[in-house]
């Protein structure tokens, strides 16, 4: 269990042990009645007090994913579904699981290029282009694009979950998301950080996401390095 990473874009700290645990009972790491570690031995773990550990704890707890005794310890409790910020993000390290978090590389406000699918009502849009982590691993180049319609995207509110900021700041969720996964080369933007140079074959993500509306309202792509994450979709 690494400890979460700091960034401009991270969620709050007890939110990220929160969701690296969740990610760490959906890859079956942490299995049914299992007892973790103490407390103090857990909030070394993750580089953080006592007091933000146990907020994180009753995030689980709340969601059913986690039952406290009194004298005994914390014991996971899992469930067909598990609730979490990055239930749609379906890259994994490869022994399972891995805390999600992101490099802002740009965002920029512009006209949607013409070989991008139909997705929105307007011609504009935002273009969010981001270095992708698993902990401390880096795994992928992603850019999104989000219909102008949707919302203007302010960058000093972007967290590491994209879906989460347009909840709390744009007012709409996204409820569902079609993946097509295949082979792409590195696009010539990806920055020197990342694991492939420009032009190398990579796993590819191409994502249409829909809120309320009939017409989906997001279209990402996403080139990850195989050596280092895969593509993870579960069926409960």
């Amino acid at each position: 269990m690494p400890t979460p990473r700091t960034s401009g874009t991270a969620l709050p700290l007890y939110l990220q042990i929160s969701e690296a645990l969740t990610r760490e009972i959906a890859a079956g790491r942490l299995a049914d009645g299992e007892r973790l570690a103490p407390e103090r031995q857990l909030a070394q773990t993750y580089g953080t007090t006592v007091r933000t550990l146990r907020k994180a704890l009753s995030e689980l707890e709340k969601q059913g994913m986690l039952e406290r005794i009194q004298g005994s310890g914390n014991y996971i409790r899992t469930t067909q579904t598990l609730p979490s910020v990055y239930s749609m993000f379906r890259l994994e390290l490869p022994n399972g699981g891995g805390l999600p978090t992101a490099d802002i590389l740009s965002v920029t406000a512009c006209d949607k290029p013409e070989d991008l699918p139909q997705f929105g009502t307007s011609a504009q849009a935002a273009r969010i282009r981001r270095l992708r982590y698993l902990d401390s691993t880096i795994i992928a180049v992603e850019e999104i694009w989000l219909d102008a319609g949707a919302g203007r995207v302010d960058v000093t509110q972007l967290s590491d979950s994209l879906y989460r900021y347009y909840r709390l700041q744009l007012g709409f969720w996204i409820s569902r998301a079609e993946d097509r996964v295949s082979l792409a080369l590195v696009p010539d933007w990806a920055p020197a950080q990342f694991t492939k140079p420009p032009g190398t074959t990579v796993g590819y993500i191409e994502r249409l996401s829909w809120a309320q509306d009939l017409a989906p309202v997001e279209f990402s792509r996403t080139w990850f390095d195989t050596e280092k994450a895969l593509y993870v979709q579960r069926l409960t």
